[in-house]
């Protein structure tokens, strides 16, 4: 890799931790706040202290098992280094949250192979322009992309992909409005191999309230690449409003009961005072969080990173 393409990465890196600190301000002012008025407001570490952790923890929608585990996991630390000021808890309770966020190597084998990801979520969460974000991303990268348009009963969905697809650079296969979607992944599946494409990339529909449906929707689109790309690589990603705290992780648990989920697209973390939800989701489901969104542009959609995120939330230059 050239010298000037890693310091180019490496100055995209700043600008995306920068607009992270900036993005995470709300959560940092729920959770971060709540924890530095306990560390300097006890005088030792008790069982009051740890409590008072605790409601910061699930206030700032981190969810009750992880809530749990990471306290557990303070508690070893604090005895095993022999602390006994509250003050001295901080860089601890911060590993124990990167530790609770590492589901170990966040895969990100659809990079280097021929693979298809398809991309679920229900409307408003900001599913199809992640799916274009992503697209650029990987366009960035020098891959080969189709894009499916196979969230076909969405209103105005075709547009909205199309002119994420322009920006881009990468073709799209779409069908009409109402479609078949496992159709529009068919001819999508023929798209990307006669144009030998890296990566075929499906905006797929998610309609929880009717899950039946949903399920049939996407073992059918299934059944097809099983049988039309047998050899790609496979990857279903759930996009998530974080914003929407524990409702999405709700939805993540329903999707999962849909799909075999392989991944998290967690968008609109610039505008949520409920940013730990990231922590929960990881913690309750095993799914790892792989792209984080904190804004409209095309760059504002970035690997997660969890020594990055938690580094972040308590604005550690």
């Amino acid at each position: 890799m050239s010298e000037e393409v890693v310091n180019n990465e490496s100055e995209e890196k700043k600008g995306f931790f920068a607009r992270l600190v900036k993005g995470l301000t709300k959560t940092r002012n729920n959770i971060v706040n709540g924890f530095e008025s306990v560390f300097s407001g006890f005088s030792k570490i008790d069982e009051e202290f740890y409590e008072e952790l605790e409601e910061i923890l699930i206030i700032g929608d981190i969810g009750v098992r992880a809530t749990e585990e990471i306290l557990d996991s303070l508690r070893e630390k604090v005895k095993e280094n022999h602390i006994k000021e509250p003050m001295d808890c901080k860089q601890l309770l911060m590993d124990s949250i990167k530790e609770q966020m590492d589901v170990g190597e966040a895969a990100y084998r659809f990079e280097n192979e021929t693979s298809v990801i398809l991309v679920v979520g229900v409307n408003g969460v900001g599913k199809t322009t992640s799916v274009g974000k992503l697209a650029k991303k990987l366009k960035d990268q020098n891959k080969k992309v189709v894009l499916a348009a196979a969230d076909t009963f969405r209103a105005a969905a075709k547009e909205q992909l199309e002119e994420w697809s322009h920006r881009a650079g990468v073709e799209m296969i779409s069908g009409q409005e109402g479609a078949d979607p496992a159709s529009v992944v068919f001819d999508a599946t023929q798209a990307a191999k006669a144009r030998h494409a890296d990566v075929l990339l499906c905006d797929t529909a998610g309609r929880l309230h009717n899950k039946k449906n949903l399920m049939e929707e996407l073992k059918k689109i299934n059944r097809i690449l099983e049988r039309e790309f047998p050899d790609a690589y496979r990857e279903t990603l759930v996009v998530l409003d974080s914003t929407t705290g524990q409702n999405a992780l709700a939805q993540a648990r329903e999707f999962k009961e849909a799909a075999d989920l392989s991944g998290i697209i967690l968008t609109k973390m610039d505008g949520t005072a409920k940013g730990g939800i990231a922590v929960a989701i990881q913690s309750e489901l095993g799914i790892p969080v792989k792209y984080i969104g904190v804004g409209e542009q095309v760059e504002d959609l970035e690997k997660f990173d969890s020594d990055a995120f938690v580094d972040a939330l308590f604005d550690v230059k």
